[in-house]
């Protein structure tokens, strides 16, 4: 037991007993979603939370490798869902592509588990290597040098060398190694096990593809059209959802540094295996909903014994293999990310000069300019999982004193824990604003939110004035600029893709749907480029100078800090004009069916 854990408790109990009294009013199927839902996001943020750890620390990725591993990683994951949408939608319903995202997501989460030897690092002087020795993980990691029989620890000096701390004058190293008269290499990073662990992460992003947009679908499909009940339900559902992430962080961030990688993954992978068995067993409950379009067609022979239901989980097996090829080779995924947004917005500017009226062009250009935002805010935010992480286990005082103690990983629950306490708060706001005609528009919510997580990394700026002697922050900063990332998502994420929907075209509704998930492809992207430009030198997977990983990431965090300020004061500076771009666009009931648009994707949402 730690404050974390206790904090977590009574959390979930002062928020979880309105909700499991709520439950009971609403159709039984949503239950069983509430948790396959509840156990899919603890095992996606459970293996998250130690991600960006496992790539720096077990395997030795310098930092720019490890962004850019996680960059493409993340990426993909926000690309698959909509292509496991149009197939559930097109052929095997949501069920069945809920089932088999599943079983690939169990999968995976399970391979990430099957860790291997750790890889290796040594330093060589004059022809003389020279072992690093680690032990802990995470924030509770401690590397030294092995010289002789013993282990020394060590840091960078003024001059950019290397210092060996308490070394023998008689020792064959001298204590202070001047800059290029060594090397620090890896030696032994197993490629086989590197490979499992490519393999893993392909199976849960093709995994994610089939399973995050389809079982919001069958949430919808539990109620009637006009059934007062489906907004509220849609609330608790996406609670469950935020349940998960905030206990996975806890629980599997807290195993993975005190036990060992593969607990941790391993963990968050029974969450999922839990997932499954219960959208196994609570099939009769969801009332028939989410099956097929047209059963008969699945079994249609399409080529030799393979019918069509087959042929499309082998096509999610040959989508594993493309994915590992991308995993292996991550630049490309960039390159593929930058084509393909020229082609889709060259369509779009075609369709605005050739196809549009003054009122549709308006319209679709407010929507590009909030999807730009998007991709901005979610640049940001999604740094969480990266950079924040990295700044977190080098540059934030981390009490470890019994109860008293927070792991690195674990401070990724804060997110969640602030979306339990404040949603009921932001959804009485936007109500009451609603009433007295005082909700401000969408482009003002998008514009706010880029102002608070613009604000939320110069707060991790401010707080380098109060470091203590090893360039720590203190953790309050950290928890602040957690709270303004959070505020801030609540001005932007639950009402993005739904204004989006608004403000397109009826030909493009479903176009304009893929670039809101492109967008936040580039988000993730950008992060990942942002995560390489933060990053320091490590050694043993410890920072070899504190003093300079603060200075680096508060210098970057400022400068994106400042730049999302700057996009969320021209956001709301613009607003006046913007607003009449949306030509009075009505708002949308939660029961209104899009033509041509995937009920899947609709509601789907960023978490």
């Amino acid at each position: 037991m730690n404050i974390v854990l206790l904090a977590g408790i009574i959390i979930n109990v002062l928020t979880a007993i309105p909700v499991v009294m709520q439950l009971r009013s609403h159709p039984r199927g949503l239950v069983v979603l509430f948790f396959t839902e509840m156990w899919e996001r603890f095992s996606y943020y459970g293996m998250r939370a130690l991600l960006i750890y496992y790539l720096t620390q077990h395997f030795l990725f310098e930092d720019k490798d490890a962004a850019g591993q996680y960059g493409a990683y993340a990426t993909l994951i926000y690309l698959m869902p909509l292509i496991g949408g149009i197939l559930a939608d097109k052929f095997l319903g949501t069920r069945k592509a809920i089932m088999f995202g599943a079983v690939l997501l169990c999968a995976g989460q399970l391979a990430l588990a099957i860790q291997g030897p750790a890889a290796k690092q040594t330093l060589t002087y004059q022809g003389h290597a020279y072992a690093f020795q680690v032990t802990g993980r995470a924030s509770a990691r401690h590397a030294q040098l092995k010289v002789g029989d013993a282990a020394y620890d060590f840091s960078a000096d003024k001059a950019g060398g290397f210092d060996i701390k308490g070394l023998p004058a008689a020792s064959p190293l001298p204590a202070t190694l001047a800059k290029g008269s060594y090397t620090i290499a890896v030696q032994k990073r197993d490629p086989l096990y590197l490979n499992v662990f490519y393999l893993a992460l392909s199976l849960i992003i093709i995994g994610v593809g089939y399973l995050k947009a389809n079982i919001s679908s069958i949430a919808g499909q539990l109620y009637p059209q006009g059934d007062p009940r489906r907004d509220s339900g849609f609330t608790l559902y996406y609670y469950g959802m935020n349940l998960g992430a905030f206990w996975s962080a806890i629980i599997c961030g807290a195993v993975g540094q005190t036990v060992g990688w593969w607990a941790g993954f391993g963990l968050a992978g029974i969450g999922m295996t839990l997932g499954l068995v219960v959208f196994i067993f609570g099939k009769p409950l969801l009332q028939g909903k989410g099956e097929p379009p047209a059963p008969e067609k699945l079994k249609r022979p399409v080529a030799g014994p393979i019918k069509l239901e087959g042929s499309l989980y082998l096509l999610g097996l040959v989508g594993v293999a493309a994915v590992f090829l991308l995993l292996r080779h991550n630049a490309i995924v960039g390159t593929m990310l930058g084509i393909g947004s020229v082609l889709v917005l060259g369509y779009l500017a075609w369709f605005m000069i050739r196809q549009c009226n003054k009122v549709e062009r308006e319209r679709l250009g407010l929507a590009l300019i909030l999807l730009a935002g998007s991709a901005v805010f979610w640049a940001l935010f999604e740094l969480q999982g990266s950079a924040i992480s990295l700044f977190t286990d080098r540059n934030v005082q981390l009490p470890a004193q019994g109860f008293w103690t927070i792991t690195a990983p674990q401070t990724q629950s804060f997110n969640p824990a602030f979306i339990l306490i404040f949603a009921p708060v932001f959804a009485a706001l936007w109500a009451r604003l609603g009433r007295i005609g005082k909700d401000p528009s969408p482009t003002a919510k998008f514009g706010l939110a880029l102002l608070q997580v613009g604000v939320a990394f110069l707060v991790l700026v401010w707080g380098a004035r109060f470091v203590d002697a090893q360039y720590r922050e203190p953790l309050m900063v950290l928890i602040l600029s957690y709270l303004l990332q959070t505020t801030g998502e609540f001005c932007l994420s639950p009402i993005g893709l739904s204004e989006i929907t608004k403000l397109a075209p009826a030909a493009l509704i479903s176009t304009l749907m893929a670039v809101w998930y492109l967008s936040i492809s580039w988000g993730e992207w950008v992060g990942g480029r942002i995560t390489q430009l933060a990053g320091t030198e490590t050694v043993g997977g410890q920072v070899l100078d504190p003093k300079l990983a603060l200075d680096t990431s508060t210098h970057i965090f400022g400068i994106i800090g400042w730049a999302a300020v700057g996009f969320g004061v021209v956001f709301l500076v613009a607003t006046p004009w913007l607003k009449r771009w949306a030509n009075r666009v009505p708002t949308l009931g939660p029961d209104l069916e899009l033509p041509g648009v995937s009920p899947a994707l609709v509601n789907a949402e960023h978490g």
